[in-house]
C-alpha cells in the first residue's frame, strides 16, 4: 500500500465518493491519465458520462487530485476532479474548449530565467503576474550563474522587478546557489517551473534530484534559446520529498483572469492609485496625480508604470475574448438543447 499524503494529498469530506479512492495525476497523454493511489501507480482513463456530459467535470491535468473507480486487471477510470487550491490554465487550443488546465495543486512557482541574454524583465513581469494569479508562491530563480559576465547588475534588476519575492542566482553545472533553494524542497511540497526554452529547466531539476532524472537539449550559441524536451505534463517525485510539475503547455500561457495577479506583481505600483487627487484621473497631465508625482521623484519608473498598463490592457483584452466565447458556447448549448426537444417532439424543420 501507498501512502497518498507523501504526494500531497490531505483527506478531505466528499460527496459521492462510495466506490472510489482518491489519486493523484503524475502524468498527462493524449487519453490516459498516469496515477498514483494508495495501491500504487495506475493507468486510467476518463469516465466518459461525468467528463462529456451535460454538466462535466473540469478535465484533471498533471497535480490534480482525483477519486477513481480502482481496477487491479486493467485502466481506472476518474470520476472526479477533486477542488484545487492553485492552477495554471491558458486558451484551450481545440476551438469551443475555452480554458484548458496546465498544472494543479503547486504550493511554490520557480520563475527561471537565465543569467545571459536571454534575461529580459517585461518577461519576468509577465511571469510573475502568473504565478501570483495561479495561487502559488513565487520564487524567481536566476540560472546559469557559471555563465553570467555580470550577474550582480541582473539579479538587482530581478529584484527591482520583484518586490517582496525571493530571488536566487544558480548555476546547475557548478552547483553554486542550489543549497539556497533547500528550504523549498519540503516533503510533500509541490513546485512547477515557469520559463521560456533554454533557461535550464531539466537541468535544474536534474541538479536539485542530485541524478539524471529529466532529458536536457542542446542550446543555440547565437541566441541561448533551445528546444523544449518536456512533451507531455508529468509530476516528478525528488529524492527530498518535494515534487516537480513540468509540463510544455506552460510555454503558451497568456494573461487570463489576471487582476489580482497584477495587484501581486505590481504592489508597488497600486501602492499609488487611489492617492490621486481627482478620482477619475486618467494619469495623464491632471493636477495632483499621484502616479506622475511618483514618477517625476523616482519613487516609480516610467517604465514599470507602461510595463502594468501594458499587461493590464492584455488582460482586458482576453477577459473580453473568453467572455465573447462563453456566450458563443451558450448559444450553441441552447440551439442544440431546441433542436433536440424539437426532434423529441415531432417536429419538422423547414
Amino acid at each position: 500500500m501507498m501512502d497518498l499524503s507523501s504526494y500531497g494529498y490531505c483527506e478531505i469530506e466528499e460527496e459521492n465518493s462510495h466506490n472510489t479512492i482518491p489519486a493523484r495525476v503524475t502524468a498527462v497523454h493524449r487519453e490516459r491519465y498516469e496515477l498514483v493511489c494508495g495501491e500504487g501507480p495506475v493507468f486510467a482513463q476518463l469516465k466518459t458520462a461525468v467528463y462529456y456530459g451535460r454538466e462535466p467535470e473540469p478535465f484533471p491535468t498533471a497535480g490534480d487530485f482525483v477519486r477513481i473507480q480502482y481496477n487491479e486487471s486493467g485502466d481506472s477510470l476518474i470520476v472526479k476532479t477533486l477542488p484545487r487550491r492553485s492552477l495554471f490554465s491558458r486558451l484551450d487550443p481545440t476551438p469551443g474548449r475555452g480554458e484548458q488546465a496546465v498544472a494543479a495543486n503547486f504550493d511554490y512557482v520557480f520563475i527561471l530565467s537565465s543569467l545571459n541574454h536571454d534575461f529580459k524583465v517585461g518577461r519576468l513581469e509577465r511571469y510573475l503576474t502568473l504565478a501570483w494569479q495561479s495561487g502559488g508562491t513565487p520564487v524567481v530563480v536566476l540560472t546559469k550563474r557559471d555563465m553570467a559576465e555580470n550577474a550582480v547588475e541582473t539579479v538587482r534588476k530581478a529584484q527591482d522587478a520583484a518586490p517582496g519575492v525571493d530571488v536566487y542566482a544558480v548555476s546547475s553545472v557548478t552547483g553554486e546557489g542550489i543549497d539556497a533553494l533547500a528550504p523549498y524542497l519540503r516533503p510533500r511540497k509541490t513546485l512547477v517551473f515557469l520559463g521560456s526554452s533554454g533557461v535550464g529547466k531539466s537541468s535544474l531539476v536534474n541538479a536539485l534530484a542530485g541524478e539524471t532524472v529529466m532529458n536536457t537539449a542542446a542550446i543555440r550559441e547565437d541566441d541561448s534559446r533551445g528546444r523544449h524536451t518536456t512533451t507531455h505534463r508529468q509530476l516528478l517525485m525528488l529524492p527530498s520529498g518535494a515534487m516537480v510539475i513540468d509540463t510544455p503547455g506552460m510555454r503558451e500561457i497568456g494573461m487570463w483572469d489576471a487582476e489580482e495577479g497584477l495587484s501581486g506583481a505590481f504592489s508597488d505600483v497600486e501602492d499609488f492609485l487611489g492617492r490621486c487627487k481627482f478620482s477619475d484621473c486618467t494619469h495623464q497631465n491632471e493636477p495632483g496625480c499621484a502616479i506622475r508625482a511618483a514618477i517625476a521623484d523616482g519613487s516609480l519608473s516610467e517604465k514599470r508604470w507602461q510595463s502594468y498598463l501594458s499587461l493590464k490592457a492584455e488582460n482586458r483584452y482576453v477577459e473580453d475574448k473568453m467572455g465573447y466565447l462563453r456566450e458563443k458556447q451558450q448559444w450553441h448549448k441552447e440551439i442544440s438543447k431546441w433542436v433536440k426537444e424539437k426532434k423529441k417532439a415531432g417536429g419538422k424543420f423547414r
